[in-house]
């Protein structure tokens, strides 16, 4: 009489897929510690910065003392603090395409490890679910929370500490769109892998495609939605926190030249967020669905 089976536990391939990249997954949760604790510190030193950045304005201040201190305080809260963790979240799509490709995929391909899981009742599909489900995950809810931090670090809002809404590095760090350039890097690290069956081949092909996704969207994105044109004296003062995307002069009907300007506002942030993130998250199904479309055709 043979021995009753062990049902197959749901839970099996996802604990498989953290202990096989148990590396990549400290990595992570370092690095999450890491810009918690400085997003932290930054909103703790932040009032005292600005506070003594201020105190410049007073009547016994002096100038050169002044001008240090505004340097060396902006320097430190600016470029060593929230322009770094800004950085790492912005570009975080690289290293994750090219782990994916590498280390998730292209290896197990490459050392057959995947063909060897294949015959332990695990099939193709289930095993490149897992390897992509499994990620999405832990990228969508660690970069969601750097961004959270970033933005509550950010919340004075002051454009000579933490910069103008519409730079590239604080757009992308400070709302939903993070989440789907890292979750694009996965989808495309993941068909990298699927294609080239090989690791450093494949790391350097979806390193290259999240580049160019990267570069066309960060040409392109103030004309994800509509710009405001104005005329006359309203193109002269353009609203607070306002990108100028054109401005010029024509002659009117009366002979004189008229202003004009085209512009993004500040309101547009969300619009071109929630337009921006659709179009990567488009990316990420499109290039998924085509890595389980190539796996159906290279397995019986």
């Amino acid at each position: 009489m043979s021995a009753p089976t062990t049902p197959h536990r749901p839970s099996g391939l996802t604990w498989s897929v953290l202990r096989l990249h148990r590396t990549a997954l400290y990595a992570w949760g370092a690095a999450l510690l890491t810009a918690a604790a400085v997003l932290t510190w930054m909103h703790v030193i932040g009032p005292d910065a600005r506070a003594a950045v201020g105190n410049c304005g007073s009547p016994g201040a002096v100038a050169a003392d002044c001008a240090r201190l505004q340097a060396a305080t902006v320097d430190e809260i600016h470029t060593h603090g929230l322009d770094l963790a800004a950085i790492g979240v912005t570009y975080l799509l690289y290293p994750v395409a090219a782990w994916a490709a590498a280390a998730l995929i292209g290896r197990e391909l490459e050392s057959g490890t995947a063909q060897l899981a294949w015959t332990q009742s695990v099939t193709p599909a289930r095993w490149l679910a897992s390897k992509i489900a499994v990620p999405a995950v832990l990228l969508a809810a660690g970069t969601t929370l750097a961004v959270l931090l970033g933005v509550w670090a950010r919340r004075d809002e002051d454009g000579s500490l933490v910069g103008g809404w519409f730079n590239t590095n604080v757009f992308i760090s400070t709302g939903p769109v993070a989440v789907a350039y890292a979750l694009a890097g996965l989808a495309l690290g993941a068909l990298a892998g699927l294609a080239l069956r090989r690791a450093l081949p494949a790391a350097g092909a979806a390193v290259a495609a999240a580049f160019v996704l990267h570069s066309v969207l960060d040409q392109f994105r103030m004309s994800l939605w509509p710009a405001v044109t104005v005329t006359g004296q309203a193109a002269r003062h353009l609203p607070s926190g306002a990108l100028a995307l054109a401005h010029g002069a024509e002659p009117s009907a009366d002979g004189r030249s008229g202003l004009w300007a085209t512009y993004q506002p500040e309101s547009h942030f969300w619009p071109l967020q929630l337009v921006e993130s659709g179009l990567l998250l488009a990316v990420a199904g499109l290039a998924t669905a085509a890595a389980f479309a190539l796996l159906r055709r290279r397995t019986p």
